[in-house]
């Protein structure tokens, strides 16, 4: 764990202090169209205010000399449906790959499954479990002809997250505008709200646009389960920062400009690609930075994010951003005011 700091409040050690109550129905289940036209809740840290916006007028809270910061991930189409030679259906999702051939994936129903299990998906793609974990968690080699990526786009599903239950028209509405990288289980949702026009108009205010990288894991959606938040296991996940942005984020700190953060994940890469100075260093590297009350903020100076779930790592983070009773004022405001919530929902910025 990355995150050793005192919290002199023990109350927020305790997975239940992030717990808040969501109407089902707040739950956004398709995304909204055009891109930004999802809602804003503007929140201004020095004067404990909130605003009520709309995503595009996002322009009008980012200055010239900002660097907005977002991560370039591509979600790969990581559900799998196959079947045994029994004829029984498994589920698979790609979690983490590990080399060309193998992969740390979730099985469901896992107790079907042993090792030596081959699993179909068509003629010209199978794996085969080579070891079983706990929760369905599995590693498997994959069995084709070709090219894996293509074998996987004829077959493979986007992971949506288990709380949609729309199905998803167009595959690349779980993306966002700038993805590049195929390797995320799931979208850096706090991107989607971006279109090509939008990231435009930002450009032409004087806003300098970094790309970084963080391949999303499935365990972003894994609940915290331990009442005591120290004892969660935090997952794993890819990191890229290369040496031309590390030099200009290092530039624009030392100029005094804000680092505005897209995401969580964008929050996590610039956190844990730093040193205890600040300093941005280029690196290449799994992260396990977990980031609660009281986590001293070395790089980041505003964040744009979606609202997440109750008692998930990540409004853990938001809440050691803007504050841990800052954080539960603006989520009871967004319930009130009816905003919608999680990975198609609308989104915040916090400054």
């Amino acid at each position: 764990m990355e995150n050793n700091s005192n919290i002199q409040n023990k109350n927020l050690l305790l997975r239940s202090s992030y717990y808040y109550n969501l109407p089902e129905e707040l739950i956004a289940q398709t995304p909204v169209e055009p891109r930004d036209s999802s809602r804003l809740l503007v929140y201004n840290r020095k004067s404990n205010t909130i605003k009520h916006k709309i995503f595009r007028d996002i322009t009008d809270f980012l200055k010239a000399g900002d660097v907005l910061v977002v991560n370039n991930t591509r979600v790969l189409p990581a559900r799998l449906f196959g079947y045994k030679d029994t004829g029984a259906k498994i589920e698979i999702l790609l979690q983490k790959r590990i080399d060309l051939t193998h992969w740390e994936v979730i099985s469901k129903p896992a107790k079907r499954l042993s090792v030596g299990t081959i699993i179909t998906f068509n003629t010209q793609f199978a794996c085969e479990v080579i070891e079983k974990g706990e929760y369905g968690a599995c590693k498997v080699k994959f069995i084709f002809d070709g090219v894996f990526e293509q074998r996987l786009a004829e077959v493979g599903q986007m992971p949506l997250p288990p709380y949609i239950h729309e199905k998803l028209k167009e595959k690349e509405r779980y993306q966002t505008v700038y993805s590049k990288v195929e390797g995320s289980s799931a979208a850096p949702t706090a991107g989607l709200h971006f279109t090509p026009d939008l990231i435009d108009k930002i450009k032409g205010k004087g806003v300098q646009i970094v790309e970084v990288l963080l391949h999303v894991g499935l365990g972003t959606f894994r609940p915290v389960k331990e009442d005591n938040i120290l004892n969660h296991d935090m997952h794993s996940e890819y990191v890229e920062m290369s040496e031309e942005n590390a030099n200009i984020l290092n530039k624009a700190k030392a100029n005094g400009q804000r680092i505005v953060a897209v995401g969580t994940t964008s929050v996590r890469v610039l956190e844990s690609c730093c040193d205890e100075q600040g300093v941005i260093l280029p690196q290449r590297k799994e992260t396990k930075i977990f980031i609660y009350p009281s986590y001293k903020f070395k790089v980041v100076d505003a964040l744009i994010t979606n609202f997440h779930l109750p008692e998930s790592t990540l409004i853990m983070l938001v809440s050691a951003f803007a504050g841990y009773d800052q954080t539960m004022q603006i989520y009871n405001e967004a319930v009130t005011q009816k905003y919608r919530f999680f990975s198609f929902g609308d989104s915040m910025f916090i400054q």
